[in-house]
């Protein structure tokens, strides 16, 4: 059981920045990727669309044997996550509450800004989580739906993606938040433009590394960890893997480590 891989999937390739994560604290794990490339962007879509591709993922990773399912995508984790978790005979993980947990610890004036896809932001799940850690906090969240075509496209440094930065954020700025959550894993491949956009004295919080961490301690809790060190690792998508490949490389920072395959679902 402990030699089995780890599903993840997203609704594209941001869901890359959890895995380069996932390496860092758990080299010794075998993981399944799958991106819905051909689908994104979810985030403007309903629920009952949302949860229909958000099985369907499910299903396809399911089938491939694994122990454990992380959901790195936060607008499948804010819409339907509870009905992914229905379905999945092994124990499944989103993106949401390790992002919340840093942000209201680190955040010192309780002002706490959050991006994120439509659906997402529309879901009021941040602002729910945000207020039952921390009951003091304020919540400024705001709908950044174009940053996920750039990030898609890898126009990380491109003078659009600054543009667009600079009007989406502008609100989250005057309210003067001293922590921004990124709610969408294709955020952090422009962090450093958001970053630019907000300015030094807010801290940015995405949800790659405290996922990757909840997933190490859920796996230890299970008796799940791999400790022999024999990993391999698996690529799918469901659209265009010459553009991708070139793409993904930006949201790893590295190679793939593993063939990148398309399929159909």
């Amino acid at each position: 059981m402990r030699e089995k891989p780890i599903g993840i999937f997203d609704s594209g390739i941001g869901g890359l920045t959890v895995v380069k994560e996932i390496l860092k604290v758990l080299p010794n794990e075998s993981l399944i990727y799958l991106g819905d490339t051909a689908r994104v962007p979810y985030g403007p879509r309903g629920k009952e669309v949302i949860t229909k591709f958000a099985l369907e993922l499910t299903r396809f990773l399911l089938a491939k044997d694994i122990k454990f399912l992380v959901v790195a995508c936060n607008t499948i984790s804010a819409i339907c996550l509870e009905e992914v978790k229905e379905v999945s005979p092994v124990p499944v993980l989103g993106v949401i509450d390790g992002a919340v947990k840093k942000a209201v610890s680190e955040s010192r004036s309780k002002r706490i800004g959050v991006i994120g896809t439509r659906a997402t932001v529309n879901s009021r799940v941040y602002e729910k989580a945000i207020k039952e850690l921390g009951p003091a906090a304020e919540v400024f969240s705001k709908a950044c739906p174009l940053f996920v075509p750039l990030a898609e496209e890898g126009l990380i440094s491109h003078e659009a993606t600054r543009i667009i930065a600079k009007e989406y954020l502008s609100e989250i700025i005057e309210n003067g938040v001293d922590t921004l959550i990124l709610g969408c894993t294709h955020y952090p491949i422009l962090k450093e433009i958001i970053k630019e956009t907000v300015g030094k004295g807010v801290s940015i919080v995405d949800s790659a590394s405290p996922t990757s961490e909840e997933l190490k301690r859920m796996l230890k809790d299970r008796d799940l960890l791999n400790t022999k060190g024999q990993s391999s690792y698996q690529f799918f998508v469901t659209d265009a893997p010459d553009r991708v490949q070139e793409v993904a490389t930006e949201f790893l920072g590295s190679d793939l480590p593993g063939e990148l395959i398309k399929i159909t679902l």
